[in-house]
């Protein structure tokens, strides 16, 4: 399978994901004059609600993409990184797609969670693996002949493990003040 062979069945995902940024930007501006309002200063306000939209959005299209149903039977895979291992008989352009694409499922949920709230990476990455179990779940219940893998829980929580480091300059090291926070 060409790695790129998809990317007419993801191209309504990106369009809807781009063309959704103005409004998670007003929904932004808007948390933020209901916080300063309800007494929040506005730096913190601006932090809290970024954050908390970037986390949405960065988060759905990926949940979109990995819960639309394709043709043919789905597969179960429960013994780890015995699917993982199953991937480098690729090419490396698939490999580094498939890995690539794993890895970024949480990651806007695990850079955006500690700057948000005073939350240690490796909640991020419970809280990733528990979400992405729950992804899986759902793609062997639905029936979504998609792939559920325990190897991609892995992947998954490692990516926004990974990316929580990568924000570790701007974490949250305590409790958000105001009620309306």
């Amino acid at each position: 399978m060409d790695a790129l062979s998809g990317q007419g069945r993801w191209l309504p995902v990106v369009l809807v994901a781009v063309g959704a940024l103005p409004v998670a930007g007003l929904l932004a501006r808007g948390l933020v004059e209901w916080r300063v309002r309800g007494g929040v200063e506005r730096r913190e306000a601006w932090r809290c609600s970024l954050a908390e939209v970037g986390i949405i959005v960065g988060t759905i299209p990926w949940l979109w993409m990995i819960l639309t149903p394709l043709p043919g039977d789905g597969l179960v895979h429960l013994v780890p990184f015995e699917d993982l291992a199953g991937q480098f008989h690729h090419p490396p352009l698939w490999v580094a797609f498939q890995i690539g694409g794993n890895l970024l499922v949480f990651a806007a949920y695990g850079f955006l969670a500690p700057v948000r709230w005073p939350i240690h990476p490796l909640w991020v990455v419970v809280t990733a693996a528990g979400a992405s179990a729950t992804a899986e779940t759902l793609q062997w219940a639905l029936h979504l002949g998609r792939v559920a893998s325990v190897d991609d829980v892995l992947v998954n929580a490692a990516g926004a493990g990974l990316a929580a480091l990568c924000s570790r300059r701007w974490w949250r090291r305590t409790a958000t003040p105001g009620p309306a926070a």
